[in-house]
Order: structure tokens, then sequence, then C-alpha cells
């Protein structure tokens, strides 16, 4: 696809919805509620990450792992907020979603100044799941890693 080319549009309340999605997501994350988060995964959903040594495959390994994250952040007294924008959405294979935005990680330690952790851009593949979506697969490309 070339720069000109356009993709398709998901309609108004699609994209609204997404947008809520990726709230309420990284709402979660932020807050602790790693469990919670992980649930807004597939059960064999993955994360990926250049960041990391290898993806995290399954629910239940990606909720151990943000539940680890979270507690070395309070360890060390950070909050973690991540941003979301310049979504984009396009269809995928059998009825799912592709999903790219810009994600922003702020670092706020206690007492300090928040600053810019990690600048990435993040494609999810989204299933749809009851009334919304599951994440079937995250890949997260940080900026000063590509």
């Amino acid at each position: 696809m070339t720069a000109h080319e356009v993709t398709p549009l998901a309609d108004t309340d699609t994209y609204l919805r997404l947008q809520h999605f990726y709230a309420r997501q990284m709402r979660l994350l932020d807050t602790g509620a790693t469990d919670a988060w992980a649930a807004t995964f597939a059960e064999d959903g993955v994360f990926a990450a250049n960041g990391l040594p290898a993806p995290v495959r399954g629910r239940g390994n990606i909720a151990a792992a943000a539940k680890e994250a979270s507690r070395r952040l309070a360890e060390a007294g950070v909050v973690h907020r991540h941003w979301v924008g310049m979504l984009t959405t396009e269809p995928a294979e059998d009825g799912r979603l592709r999903a790219t935005c810009y994600a922003l990680v702020l670092a706020v330690p206690r007492g300090g100044e928040a600053t810019v952790h990690r600048s990435t851009v993040c494609v999810d593949l989204l299933e749809p799941a009851g009334e919304g979506w599951v994440v079937a697969d995250r890949r997260v490309t940080r900026d000063d890693l590509a």
C-alpha cells in the first residue's frame, strides 16, 4: 500500500466502540487491574514486542507478566499512563479487525514529573467477543528499537 491509498474505515459506531475499548483496556493496565486487563485478550492471545525476548502466549501468561510488571512499578514508586492515539482500523480475515495506533507510555514517579517512557506503534488483531472484542494478537514496536 502506498501513502496515497485509502484503507477501509470502520463505521462510526464501531470506531467509537474501539476507542472506548482501548481507553478501558489501558486504564485497567495503568491501575494495576492486571487480571481484568488480561481478560481483554483471547484465551490463546499473543502479546509480542520488540523489547521482549519472546512473545507472551496465552491469557494466563499475559496476566502473570502484567502482574509482575505492575509489582515492579509499585516497588519503584512509578505510575504508568498509556495514551493511545492516531487509531486506524481495517477489516481483517474471518470478521476480525486490525487496529493500529500510536501508544505513548508516560512514567510518573511519586513526587516527580511525568516523562515519556516509551513511544510505540501497536498493531492488534481483534476478534469479536460478545458485544465487543478481544485481542487475538498484539504487536508492539518501540520506536527506540525499531
